[in-house]
């Protein structure tokens, strides 16, 4: 069989190289042709456009560079007409993939949904294009199920990748004391700082989590970058604080952490299945937070609580991400409070939640099958 898969962003990569693999395994003869990042072409893709491209987050960066995102549509229908698919399967990125399963559907091509985008929290009426042009939704969060149901469309929870990921991460991650050695740390615990992988996330909210390294002293401070952004960047914003930094190694820097700042997003489930206690950042532009404000409809910007539904973690956002607020919440979480051994409860029932390891497996060989059933159907 012939897939096309599409993913815009950091996660995205992650998840479609390890449905890649699963899809090899299940597809020995399969022909991979991908948007997405390396991670996708080190599994076996043939990677057609990076991420780096087409990554446009938030109101303001979608508005500026539209004409940019007009040409990338343009682009990636001629790439999936040249690749002539047997699927087209896109992993979450709404605004764009939504566009490409119409114009998929339209000719033709069978359409897979992978890690539902988060109409549940916002834009619900997109559920008409999926409803319309999705063949089939593969989602990664129990909570999802009725939300489809309500909906009138089907949709099986099959386990969330992350903690395939986690599993994979956690069996090469050396002991402690070597990756504290490796990032030249000294023997003080260790607090991370997770401020995301966009610029302006980093821009905006790392900055507020600098400001709470003196009132902590006794412990030494790291900021998890990524490596689509320059060093320079995080740099400048340290300054003349004592907070190191390290690339592209965030799991790493958690399994030597005693706890955490995590701007929100996958970096919040991440960090929560590997047990460490956290403080959830959040803060934008005052526009794009506005318009956050009106249209979104969740109570919790945090995996962790969206899935547990109710704040086991604590959330700081906009106004309320402050240097009092950072320092009041982080001290709750520290080794030897009771809010820690709170907190930790609640990720070993979020854990129960998720299930086991074995999700991009499930889910590539679901994909597999009902390929093969459609394609013996056409005999």
């Amino acid at each position: 069989m012939r897939y096309f898969i599409i993913a815009g962003e950091q996660s995205g990569d992650l998840h479609g190289s390890n449905l890649i693999r699963g899809i090899k395994t299940s597809d020995p003869e399969a022909v991979i042709d991908c948007w997405g990042g390396d991670l996708m072409e080190e599994a076996g893709g043939r990677l057609l456009m990076h991420y780096r491209y087409t990554a446009f987050m938030g109101f303001l960066s979608v508005i500026k560079n539209l004409g940019k995102i007009a040409a990338n549509i343009k682009k990636c229908r001629r790439d999936i007409l040249d690749s002539s698919p047997d699927v087209v399967i896109l992993i979450d990125y709404p605004g764009f993939n939504l566009r490409i399963a119409e114009f998929a559907s339209g000719r033709g091509i069978r359409v897979f949904y992978y890690i539902s985008p988060k109409l549940w929290a916002w834009k619900e009426n997109r559920i008409k294009k999926v409803k319309k042009y999705v063949n089939r939704m593969f989602i990664i969060f129990p909570f999802e199920v009725p939300f489809y149901a309500k909906h009138g469309i089907s949709v099986e929870y099959l386990g969330n990748p992350l903690v395939d990921e986690l599993e994979k991460k956690l069996s090469s991650i050396a002991p402690v004391n070597e990756t504290m050695a490796s990032m030249d740390l000294d023997e003080r615990p260790v607090i991370a700082l997770l401020c995301g992988s966009r610029k302006h996330e980093v821009e905006k909210i790392l900055p507020v989590m600098i400001s709470v390294t003196d009132h902590f002293p006794g412990y030494q401070f790291v900021v998890a970058a990524v490596k689509n952004l320059p060093e320079a960047l995080y740099r400048s914003l340290i300054a003349n604080k004592p907070v190191r930094i390290v690339t592209d190694s965030t799991y790493e820097l958690l399994s030597i952490s005693s706890a955490a700042l995590v701007t929100s997003g996958t970096a919040t489930l991440e960090t929560a299945l590997m047990e460490i206690p956290q403080v959830v950042c959040y803060k934008a532009d005052w526009i794009s937070m506005f318009i956050a404000w009106l249209v979104i409809k969740v109570r919790f910007i945090s995996l962790v609580n969206l899935v547990l539904q109710r704040e086991a973690v604590r959330e700081l956002v906009q106004h309320n991400l402050t240097t009092a607020n950072l320092v009041k919440e982080l001290k709750k979480i520290l080794p030897g409070s009771e809010a820690r051994e709170t907190l930790m409860n609640s990720y070993r029932e979020l854990k129960e939640i998720l299930g086991p390891a074995g999700a991009s497996s499930r889910v590539a060989a679901e994909m597999a099958r009902e390929l093969r059933e459609k394609s013996n159907d056409g005999l």
